[in-house]
């Protein structure tokens, strides 16, 4: 709470007020927080953070005009502070409002040359749009000066990773962990992307051991245990209300007399596990004129999920929950949905089909059934022991789901719970769904990209072949983002086998589902 105005002289009443709105802002009460700030910007209209908070709470609030006007605002205020304006460029980022997140982080290095974490920040965002050089002379900047800098010795041997320049990259990692890195996420993603590289240069046990030891760096950070411990127990409700559905209940959402009408745009919606091969198809659809296509979008959780929670009690609780949903909630969520997937196009959009690319979504399927009965369901699926070892190769955030990657035995539980949805819901039926596998997809682009577009009512276009040079021209938020920028490949196909001694523990469990999918045990 720092800006022009210090906390001490700021009224006790109104910093409780703040305190207060802060608490509703992380909780997701984005509209009660809006009250709030708007009130005491009014007050006390030269604190940047209060702005920048006012920001936050009306992009919730799906008024990206007003959130755009808050953090201007507060970037007029507070233009010399590098961390203020790094968190503005990363919620302008979250708001896929990339000029302005571009904008912001070059002008955190402008207010401070000197700032380690401003010129990591801008060489990172360099890196995700490909701006390869660019990255690299920002991080040589930072080593020139801080030559013993973590964060810039590891952003270095990254971009040596991107350079496939793999064995300088691996020197330069042994040399990092040697040295004892004390930040903590370079601590365990050095010891990571050295798994990543070892791999590419064929020496698998190293890989795996390095991947392990990554693995356990992280679960010194936080209370993982706990995290299992919720998602056991929100699994468990899941599968008790996936039992109580029944195939009656899922057509009486699309065919009941008060069903929403029809949107403007057909909702489609692209899931399965993650590293499926969900990023790879959803590349090729959105390369269709007629298809636009959306990455990882946090739109579900914000305007479904949280306008349609289900009870945390009894399987028979959360059908009725489902059930009960008025007409009128489930046209106000759908119009909420569709305003938060629009907010990353600069114009109004011609687009037939707007398709929401997310994997863990898939988990939900029940709930966007309920607001969307007429979705069109497009699963990706792949050898469920490739999707293993891919996910154990990822680095990404943290979260109450990605724990699970932090072991093989829970990243086959995660699969387990999450294909067991699809596979229930399958039986159920009642609704529009294709299956679709990376295979296929691999070995003839044309072929299975065209059964996926005519799923969706459209004719395939000759650009969809060509899908990875409209990739290179977009900023995507996947983590394979830099893979789909490149012609298919087949080198991930059968990848499990190098690991085959590693996912030995895990055949049995996984082997119905190679059954379910048609991969051979």
């Amino acid at each position: 709470m720092q800006g022009q105005l210090k906390p001490f002289q700021i009224p006790a009443r109104d910093l409780a007020r703040w305190q207060k709105a802060q608490e509703q802002l992380l909780s997701g009460r984005h509209g009660p927080a809006l009250v709030a700030y708007r009130d005491l910007v009014r007050r006390f209209p030269a604190v940047a953070e209060l702005w920048f908070e006012l920001g936050n709470a009306a992009g919730g609030e799906l008024n990206f005009t007003l959130a755009n006007q808050a953090y201007q605002q507060a970037i007029k205020l507070a233009p010399k502070k590098p961390s203020l304006l790094i968190l503005i460029a990363q919620q302008y980022q979250s708001l896929r409002q990339l000029d302005d997140a571009r904008t912001c982080f070059e002008l955190a290095l402008a207010a401070d040359p000197n700032s380690v974490d401003a010129r990591i920040s801008l060489a990172v965002w360099f890196e995700k749009e490909r701006r390869l050089d660019d990255a690299w002379a920002a991080v040589e900047t930072c080593l020139a000066q801080y030559p013993r800098d973590d964060q810039a010795r590891y952003f270095h041997a990254f971009l040596l990773h991107r350079k496939k320049k793999p064995a300088e990259a691996e020197t330069a990692l042994r040399d990092l962990i040697k040295d004892g890195p004390q930040y903590p996420y370079v601590k365990y993603a050095s010891r990571h992307l050295l798994g990543v590289v070892l791999d590419e240069l064929g020496n698998y046990p190293e890989a795996m051991r390095w991947l392990l030891e990554a693995k356990a760096q992280v679960r010194q950070l936080t209370d993982v245990d706990l995290l299992e411990r919720e998602y056991d127990k929100t699994d468990a409700r899941r599968r008790e209300m996936l039992a109580c559905l029944t195939p009656e209940m899922i057509r009486s959402w699309r065919h009941q007399s008060s069903a929403p009408t029809a949107s403007l745009h057909q909702i489609a919606f692209l899931g399965g596990h993650p590293r499926s091969g969900t990023t790879l198809l959803e590349q090729i659809l959105d390369a269709h004129p007629d298809v636009l296509a959306f990455d990882e979008s946090v739109a579900f959780n914000q305007e479904i999920t949280s306008n349609l929670p289900l009870p945390p009690a009894s399987g028979e609780s959360q059908v009725r929950a489902l059930n009960a949903a008025s007409p009128g909630r489930i046209k106000d969520i759908r119009q909420r949905y569709v305003k938060s997937l629009l907010r990353e196009t600069t114009d109004a959009t011609t687009a037939k089909i707007l398709l929401d690319k997310n994997p863990s979504p898939t988990m939900s399927l029940p709930t966007w059934l309920r607001v969307f009965p007429e979705l069109k369901v497009i699963i990706a699926l792949r050898d469920p022991r490739d999707v293993l070892i891919s996910c154990f190769f990822l680095n990404i955030m943290l979260n109450a789901v990605n724990m699970n990657f932090l072991s093989l035995e829970r990243t086959a539980k995660h699969y387990s719970d999450l294909m067991d949805v699809w596979l229930r819901m399958r039986d159920l039926g009642g609704f529009d769904w294709i299956e679709t596998r990376y295979e296929d997809v691999v070995e003839n682009v044309a072929t299975e990209g065209r059964k996926a577009t005519e799923f969706l009512g459209l004719i395939w276009h000759p650009d969809q072949a060509r899908y990875h040079e409209t990739s290179r021209r977009k900023f995507l938020f996947a983590p394979t983002y830099h893979d789909v920028t490149q012609p298919v490949y087949r080198r991930a196909m059968g990848r499990w086998e190098r690991y085959a001694e590693a996912l030995e523990p895990l055949q049995k469990k996984l082997a119905p589902y190679c059954r379910a999918f048609g991969y051979p045990t």
